[in-house]
Order: structure tokens, then sequence, then C-alpha cells
């Protein structure tokens, strides 16, 4: 890549997390500690490209703008106009659709974690750590032992289920599977 389209990339990256950041603003994550949402959205971003062999700026743009549709309603259109159309594609592959009841969608991101195209299991493997991280270090207040375990097993059966995972990602999911063992000795759900 060169010099000025190395630049643009950093543009175009920097547009889509202050573009998140605004459509996230008033959102914080579910922990003790509620740190705001961006962290999040940030952090399944450094993941995404540091799993990468070789720049993919539209990836790391979607790992931006993944819950915009599912948590502040974005449109896909708005997405195409945006950042285009490969993004916008990239987010509603890795978006749940929130007019199904909760379960519904649980049960379907395990059930179509197989089909989604290569790119898409690359944020959702991320974003999956993500939430593995925030549940070990700051869960959720009003979420028992068993509501996190519930949570793991439902993560990994979703990771489990992927056709492609980046083995660096996976690699790391099962490291944090494997400390969230530790929950198991204060109560198995």
């Amino acid at each position: 890549m060169d010099q000025g389209n190395n630049f643009q990339a950093v543009r175009d990256v920097l547009k889509a997390a202050h573009f998140a950041a605004e459509r996230h603003s008033a959102q914080r994550r579910k922990g003790t500690a509620a740190e705001p949402y961006i962290n999040h959205l940030l952090e399944v971003a450094e993941l995404v490209s540091g799993a990468l062999a070789e720049p993919d700026t539209n990836l790391v743009i979607a790992a931006l703008l993944h819950d915009t549709v599912e948590d502040v309603g974005v449109t896909k259109q708005e997405l195409d106009q945006t950042f285009g159309t490969d993004v916008a594609n990239l987010v509603m592959e890795v978006t749940d659709d929130k007019s199904l009841p909760k379960r519904e969608r649980k049960r379907l991101q395990v059930l179509n974690a197989p089909k989604k195209p290569v790119r898409a299991q690359v944020i959702k493997l991320a974003d999956k750590i993500s939430n593995l991280r925030a549940i070990l270090a700051s869960p959720p207040a009003d979420w028992s032992v068993r509501q996190r375990l519930e949570y793991i097993e439902w993560a990994k059966e979703v990771v489990d289920a992927l056709s492609a995972p980046d083995q660096g990602l996976k690699a790391e999911f099962d490291r944090l599977y494997d400390k969230a063992g530790s929950l198991h000795k204060l109560g198995r759900p």
C-alpha cells in the first residue's frame, strides 16, 4: 500500500470511529465499570486489525460499526452511503434482528455462524472475545454466576460453529473460555 492509500485508509478508519462514537455516545457497557460503549467497538476493531495478514480497511471499519444497526438504529442505506456497500454488507452479516425474541436471536447466531462469510466471522469472533473479556473483568452487576456461565457457554457454541475462524483469535477465545472455567467453581448452571 502506498503512502497516499495508507493515509486514506487511516482517515477512513478515523471517520468510522468518530461516527461510531457519536452514534453510541449515550451507551455504556453493562458491566459494573459502565465504561463507554465505544471502548468495546475499539477493542473489536483492534482485535480484527491484529488478525489481518494484509490490510483490509473495510473490515476494520465494519468492526467499528458492527453494532450501529442493531443498537442505535443506523440503517443499512446510511452505512452504504457513508462507508460503501462492502462495509454495509459486513455490518449486516453480524447484525441480529432485534424484532425477534432474544432466545431466537441467540439460536440463530449459532445456526448461522458457519454460513457467514469468512470476513464476517472475524468480526463475530472478535466481538465474542471482547464480550468474554468484559464478563470476566466487569460483569453486569445484576447477572448471577449462572447467567455469566450461560452467556459464556452460548458464546462458545457460536464460536465453535464458525466454519473458518481466525486461528489467532480462536486461540484467544479459548484462553478466555478456559479462564472463565473458574466461574464453574462458584456455581454451575
